[in-house]
């Protein structure tokens, strides 16, 4: 089996069967690890239907299980790019607002920051907004289904709605970052969503997250750009990458031709590509997620690939991922990173293979 050196955080992207949901995962995993659920709000967005807005922001049912200890073992939330499985099932008579979950959306992420910081998840859908209609002086309004909060002039802060039908069967499984025994710890995650009947959806991806700090210099950075740049195609046959897949996308060519400029691989050398490539406007939502290297404020201090397969195996997780993780740590030689020839394109593994025969330590 392949075992992993780094510190690596996995987000593992599952479906429950019809008529179960991510609680009734994190119920077992609690139970088998000693420990407790406990709900929280996962933030997300989506475009907007919504004449003039384009994107609307929201917060949805996610569950926390520590372990006895009190200390983190696995969060579970909804992964919104998990649709083509949703349709509803010949004979459900499923609706809209699964034990009574409800999302909360604004338009603001601003504001959906300041809810998040003051509406309990675990309050019912018709009072889950009155605090914040407290921190407005206004009364929320509440519906037969739904509930808002508009500020004195009438503009609208926020709005609690039924989670879609289906909804609460999309479970990502974000794990906190894992030291040794990767493949045993996920295992522990990954076995009870089996039995309880839970698949890999049609989209699904598994996410790995490094620590970011070791890429924070222009040659290791500059070899990441060229890895998930110029090796895309080898990459993707070799890991097998599901090509249904959203939220893909290759990186910037104005990052690709940045970093060929001859940087000083130093603090000062770093600071300056780093402004420069932090200008492009990169997203989260490419092969590989470098927004947190750019960053000027960092959220998390990774660096996250995107394009493993989705798997409910821990044991094929890690195999993957140590893939990667030859390749990331190959990154770190500063010799730079060679463009693929004509074996990549007819055995792209052992072209990779031949790739990590020179590894920084």
């Amino acid at each position: 089996m392949d075992e992993l050196s780094l510190r690596t955080g996995f987000e593992i992207e599952l479906l429950a069967p019809a008529g179960s949901d991510r609680q009734d995962l994190a119920t077992v995993v609690a139970e088998r690890h000693g420990g407790a659920v406990h709900r929280s709000f996962h933030t997300d967005s989506e475009p907007s239907a919504v004449p003039g807005v384009g994107v609307f922001r929201h917060l949805s049912p996610a569950f926390d299980v520590v372990d006895a200890r009190g200390e983190p073992v696995a969060r579970l939330v909804d992964d919104i790019t998990i649709e083509a499985d949703l349709a509803p099932v010949p004979g459900s008579h499923a609706r809209p607002g699964h034990r009574g979950w409800y999302r909360l959306l604004s338009d603001d992420a601003r504001l959906l920051r300041l809810i998040a910081r003051h509406a309990d998840p675990a309050a019912p859908l018709a009072t889950v907004l009155d605090p914040v209609a407290d921190l407005f002086g206004v009364r929320a309004d509440v519906f037969p289904r739904a509930a808002r909060v508009n500020d004195a002039t009438g503009a609208t802060i926020a709005v609690a709605l039924p989670l879609p039908t289906g909804r609460e069967r999309p479970c990502e499984v974000v794990t906190p970052p894992l030291v040794t025994g990767h493949a045993h710890a996920l295992e522990r995650l990954l076995s009870p969503a089996r039995e309880l009947g839970f698949t890999v959806p049609q989209e699904a991806a598994v996410h790995v997250h490094v620590d970011g700090a070791p890429f924070r210099r222009p040659a290791a950075f500059a070899n990441l750009v060229r890895l998930f740049a110029h090796w895309r195609e080898p990459l993707w046959a070799a890991l097998a990458t599901n090509r249904a897949c959203r939220r893909l996308a290759p990186l910037p060519d104005a990052l690709v031709a940045l970093v060929e400029r001859p940087w000083a691989d130093d603090d000062a050398g770093w600071a300056a590509l780093r402004a420069e490539a932090h200008a492009i406007g990169l997203t989260k939502y490419a092969d590989v997620n470098l927004t947190q290297l750019v960053a000027e404020r960092r959220l998390r201090d990774t660096v996250e690939v995107r394009i493993l397969p989705g798997r409910i195996d821990g044991r094929a997780i890690v195999r993957d991922a140590a893939l990667v993780e030859r390749l990331l740590l190959r990154c770190l030689d500063p010799a730079p990173l060679p463009r693929p020839g004509a074996r990549a394109l007819h055995d792209p593994r052992a072209a990779l293979a031949d790739l990590t025969g020179v590894v920084a330590r």
